[in-house]
């Protein structure tokens, strides 16, 4: 438990990061929702708050000390609640003249009463709630980055990175204890300890991670459309015996071990995986982004949980079917240029650092966050090493064939990938409204624009012209994530908790060299692991 003083808080700087509107019903990759929600309601309280104390005060029997004291409650959020409530229950002959003392006396005996308590939730439900949340796409280039890595070194490097991930949240959690609240979250933080300047850059990175979700999505949204069309379209003709037992290596040519690459069925002009399908989601997907209330979509997230387990049980499936094959893979312990890859992914797929103080501050054993947290990432670097070395290891042909999707590597009937394509389709259909959502949110908070319904429909169309465009020209999932990872990582994982937990330590007087360069070490390394981004052999 946290008992240090709080020099300053940061419950009236700044909204949550982005998760704050749906943070009680929805969780999810990367999944954040938006400050602007927040923002919005202060407004309103405090316009409500300055409606009942400008009646209060044209009293003739408001003498000036209640003024004053009145003046000071409206600071808090919950006088537009409580004000009424408390002075209602004053003794009838204290009414007509209320001093200081007695308001201040039943303000603070109906706070309890009146507050809304936020939920809590076990220690099994938070865990549950951070591997859910960590959980997302990147699950399924998992063993492309291990083959991009090398066997040894990737698994040395997803315990390496999961443990820095989980230190740097663990990092932001100690330092919110000594300086924030429940309702804080990192750009908050930082406004608090670092300046404004560290808060807009904060907001302005977590964009770059919803922007590349964003993109990820439609491109997986293309993928899954795409084949499960052609799936039923030629479902007539299909031989699902013999596609059930064939291996697809797009990246290579004629044979392959002792599977035989079909040659590409010759496709329409109008119905092309990279050129009119993206167009024809936007067809599909644009008007669920203009929907006034998002909520809706997050009575699907049960999907999300769902999908994962299935991919699991599909690897794993697929690997017993296959066995161990070794004889294609190359076993070495240098640490290859290539590998910065996988280090860029995992950037990625281990972000939650700027949700990760609204999840846990709904834990009931706030004692234990340290403990629940840890436990957390441990099965999600299970979950990860399980996925990705487990089809590596069995992956029947050369490894170099491993897509990063990897259900690019099974002919389109076969009808395991075709379950999981329809399953997976339906869970991004209904996330992506989610987290364009929180991309426009994001936007209009940042920008300081006034919510209007065109400022809405013009965001969701620059969104959407962007998706279509990554879609049809770099319709790498792989890539876009490596990257994505390395950019905001460089700040929200590596960067901003170390900044924050030098400075709380400066200000708490215990801040040594030492823990000084330690700190500094750790954004270095962010820093190399965006730099060899740019010298990855594609």
């Amino acid at each position: 438990m946290c008992s240090v003083k709080k020099p300053v808080s940061c419950e009236d700087l700044s909204a949550a990061s982005s998760v704050r509107s749906l943070d009680d019903s929805y969780e999810i990759f990367e999944s954040d929702c938006s400050d602007f929600y927040d923002v919005d309601c202060d407004d309103k309280r405090r316009k409500s708050n300055k409606h009942i104390n400008a009646t209060y005060l044209s009293s003739p029997n408001a003498d000036h000390g209640v003024r004053s004291d009145m003046d000071r409650l409206e600071t808090t959020p919950l006088l537009s609640t409580l004000h009424s409530t408390a002075y209602g229950n004053l003794p009838t002959n204290e009414r007509t003249g209320p001093t200081s003392s007695v308001i201040m006396s039943s303000y603070k005996r109906f706070e309890k009463a009146a507050k809304p308590e936020r939920k809590q939730q076990s220690s099994l439900v938070t865990i549950f709630s951070v591997w859910n949340t960590i959980m997302g796409s990147s699950l399924l280039t998992m063993a492309w980055g291990v083959e991009r890595a090398g066997l040894p070194v990737a698994l040395v490097l997803v315990a390496f990175m999961a443990a820095l991930c989980l230190y740097t949240a663990y990092v932001l959690l100690r330092v919110n204890c000594h300086h924030g609240t429940a309702t804080c979250e990192v750009p908050a933080l930082c406004r608090v300890l670092l300046g404004r300047s560290a808060e807009v850059v904060a907001h302005a990175f977590s964009l770059i991670v919803l922007l590349g979700a964003n993109i990820v999505y439609w491109i997986l949204i293309t993928n899954f459309l795409y084949f499960t069309v052609n799936y039923f379209a030629d479902l007539p003709n299909s031989n699902t015996t013999v596609h059930n037992t064939t291996l697809l290596c797009p990246s290579e040519d004629g044979l392959n071990g002792s599977l035989i690459i079909p040659e590409p069925v010759a496709t329409s002009p109008y119905w092309n995986l990279h050129s009119t399908v993206p167009v024809y989601v936007a067809v599909i997907v644009f008007p669920l982004l203009n929907f006034k209330n998002v909520t809706f979509f997050t009575k699907f997230n049960s999907l999300g949980t769902l999908s994962v387990a299935y991919l699991v049980v599909f690897v794993l499936t697929k690997g017993y079917t296959w066995g161990i094959h070794l004889n294609n893979m190359v076993i070495s312990t240098q640490v290859d240029k290539n590998a910065a890859v996988l280090s860029g992914m995992l950037a990625l797929s281990f972000y939650i650092h700027n949700i990760i103080i609204t999840i846990m501050s709904n834990n009931a054993r706030q004692d234990k966050n340290g403990r629940d947290l840890t436990i957390a990432f441990v099965l999600v670097t299970l979950t990860y090493t399980l996925v990705g070395a487990v089809f590596y290891i069995c992956f029947p042909l050369a490894k170099s064939c491993i897509e990063d999707n990897i259900l690019n590597n099974f002919e389109m009937h076969d009808v395991m990938t075709a379950v999981a394509r329809i399953l997976l389709l339906f869970q991004v259909v209904t996330v992506y409204p989610l987290v364009a959502f929180m991309l426009r949110s994001e936007a209009i908070l940042l920008l300081l624009f006034e919510p209007t319904r065109c400022l809405t429909v013009t965001i969701n169309t620059i969104i959407v012209t962007m998706c279509i465009l990554v879609a049809c020209f770099c319709p790498s999932i792989g890539t876009i994530i490596r990257y994505t990872g390395a950019v905001s990582g460089l700040i929200h994982i590596f960067t901003l908790p170390s900044l924050l937990q030098m400075r709380s330590l400066y200000i708490r007087g215990k801040l040594t060299w030492w823990k000084t360069l330690f700190y500094c070490l750790i954004v270095v390394f962010g820093a190399v692991n965006l730099l060899m981004q740019f010298f990855i052999d594609e």
